[in-house]
């Protein structure tokens, strides 16, 4: 067997029990993003709460921003506040909650919940979360996302299959 197989083959054996000990970094190039681009919802229902500063969607809700889509059964938007704690018309964050799926070019992930902060445009998913980028998938409790870096990290029981391009 040549050796860059066996190195291969060597390295997927043990990169899951190493990834499950700890959490892992993922690279997540396909997720960058522009976080200026206008933020597109469309539901079911829409329910606006003006003493909060909230909308709550639900049913089949989809939340688009550039190429980044969040769908959900249920997502509530809050408004950001300003330094005197007023609301601003800008959006501030977006939770999400049953089924929530993320995707962004090449790059899908599937979780439980989400909370996406616009001003630092990080997104975590949280609750058997599930990345698929191509052929490789990594699962674990907790996904964090950088989305101006394209860079994640997953943590909590992580599993993963990389495939090698070798049968």
């Amino acid at each position: 067997m040549p050796f860059t197989r066996v190195f291969a083959l060597l390295a997927f054996a043990l990169a899951p029990a190493a990834l499950s000990a700890q959490g892992a970094n993922v690279s997540l190039g396909g997720l960058a993003f522009d976080n200026s681009a206008p933020i597109e919802v469309s539901a079911d229902a829409l329910s606006v709460d003006p003493e909060d500063g909230s909308a709550v969607f639900e049913g089949n809700v989809v939340v688009a921003q550039a190429e980044l889509r969040l769908s959900a059964e249920f997502i509530r938007v809050e408004y950001a506040t300003d330094e005197e704690g007023n609301r601003t018309p800008s959006i501030g964050r977006v939770s999400a909650t049953g089924g929530v799926t993320f995707v962004n070019g090449p790059d899908a992930a599937e979780a439980s919940e989400a909370v996406y902060s616009v001003a630092d445009s990080s997104l975590v998913l949280s609750g058997d979360v599930l990345l698929t980028q191509g052929q490789n998938v990594v699962a674990g409790d907790v996904l964090q996302v950088d989305l101006e870096r394209g860079t994640g990290r997953i943590e909590g029981g992580v599993r993963t299959v990389f495939q090698t391009g070798e049968n």
